[in-house]
């Protein structure tokens, strides 16, 4: 079963670059400088911010469904990144490199299966989740902080 890892959309997070810290507090988020690699992982870029990068910590609604599970959570976008096409089949080092909380759910948002893994491990489980027809879409966050980092969808073979 072939899946892809969709990044978020940057373009919704543009304006906050633009606005004050008085601005972002106002909106409850944060211009933070990274100050390691890895430590900022960017939701757009799937990848973690070079040291000296501007990154906007912000919250994030990722499970924007008339479902229980319904949720938001923090997420860091770098400044001036493209969004980053869906990655095929692959995990991004963003990924691998964590402790990962998996969430299975299928098409109306019901969570139907969920694991903690190391990221290495994630390509395996992301077949296994797939192989059940009920998973529709699969939620990764980083296990440590909770934060949502990114989803996977299954990709139809036939429209490859």
């Amino acid at each position: 079963m072939t899946y892809q890892i969709h990044p978020i959309d940057g373009t919704e997070f543009a304006p906050l670059f633009e606005m004050s810290d008085d601005e972002l507090a106002a909106n409850g988020a944060r211009r933070v400088t990274a100050d390691s690699k890895p430590g900022f992982p960017c939701r757009v870029s799937l990848q973690d911010a070079e040291i000296g990068d501007t990154v906007i910590l912000t919250n994030y609604r990722h499970l924007d469904m008339n479902s229980p599970y319904a949720a938001s959570h923090a997420v860091y976008v770098r400044k001036g990144v493209a969004a980053t096409a869906p990655v095929v089949q692959d995990v991004p080092d963003m990924l691998a490199s964590r402790l990962i909380s998996v969430r299975a759910f299928d098409a109306e948002g019901m969570m139907k299966d969920a694991d903690i893994m190391d990221g290495a491990d994630l390509d395996d489980a992301l077949h296994r989740f797939f192989a059940d027809p009920q998973i529709d879409f699969v939620d990764m966050h980083f296990a440590k902080r909770g934060c949502f980092a990114a989803r996977a969808t299954r990709l139809d073979d036939r429209k490859r």
